[in-house]
């Protein structure tokens, strides 16, 4: 029978890669106020330090660690010293992503490969990772964080639309090998969000207007406005927690309704 209790994550150990600010940092603070134990890693220890003082100041004690998750025997290293030190993780938010806006016959291999290895192979090798003590212990929840772009194409983004898109296969496949482990693999796509990543694309422009791209980005959407971090809170919590216990292999698209409109007709 449905509870309430149902969306605690009271004595979970969340792991959320690259959390140290932004959309990681929005989930893991909206994991540790719905009870959870929060760690997160981040690639240096000048980041690392920056998301621990974050934490603090919502006051959160949160656990970070130096790991890149590109590299398996650090993953592998990382994983080990978190289950000895705080425990076993039950829930992983695969977070931690690079863009580089090029377009395609610009772009050299190396910073294709350097998109995909952090987008795409990160995640495959951080659940690769947790997999066997959730099997062990009987429950696991693996969150990636996708992207429109796993559904549509835009200039510039090749390379990320690429990783993006395998990252929704992955999601689905782990679902299919690994669901009846009781482990739920779900991602979340969200949509344009309000981050200081983004706030050169919201300036207002000297004669009054907005940039160009806020306004493409309000004509798509059919909320009329960017998102925030705080609204993928909500559906973040809602697949870290036990109300989701059925749902498996699906990615939630937090995107303000952009992918079910085709847009104003021109005047």
């Amino acid at each position: 029978m449905f509870s309430q209790n149902d969306f605690s994550l009271k004595g979970k150990v969340a792991l959320v890669t690259g959390a140290s600010y932004g959309i990681g940092f929005a989930i893991a603070t909206a994991y540790a106020k719905s009870g959870a134990t929060i760690v997160f890693n981040d690639v240096n220890e000048q980041l690392v330090e920056k998301g621990i003082a974050a934490y603090k100041e919502e006051g959160i004690e949160a656990h970070g660690y130096v790991c890149d998750v590109t590299n398996e025997e650090q993953v592998n290293a990382f994983i080990k010293q978190v289950e000895k030190e705080v425990g076993v993780i039950d829930i992983l938010v695969n977070n931690a992503g690079i863009i580089k806006r090029i377009p395609m016959t610009e772009m050299s291999a190396a910073d294709f490969r350097k998109v995909i290895d952090i987008d795409l192979n990160g995640p495959f090798i951080m659940a690769k990772a947790v997999i066997p003590s959730m099997i062990a212990k009987g429950h696991g929840k693996i969150i990636n964080i996708c992207s429109m772009m796993s559904e549509l194409g835009r200039e510039t983004v090749s390379a990320y639309a690429a990783a993006k898109g395998g990252l929704k296969m992955l999601t689905k496949n782990i679902c299919s090998e690994y669901g009846e482990f009781n482990i739920q693999c779900n991602g979340i796509g969200p949509g344009y969000i309000a981050t200081p990543q983004t706030a050169p694309l919201r300036e207002i422009q000297p004669d009054g207007s907005r940039h160009p791209f806020d306004q493409f980005i309000i004509a798509k959407t059919p909320a009329a406005r960017w998102g925030t971090p705080d609204d993928l809170a909500g559906p973040a919590v809602f697949l870290a927690s036990d109300a989701s216990n059925f749902v498996n292999g699906h990615i939630l698209y937090v995107d303000g309704g952009i992918l079910a409109y085709i847009g104003k007709q021109p005047k």
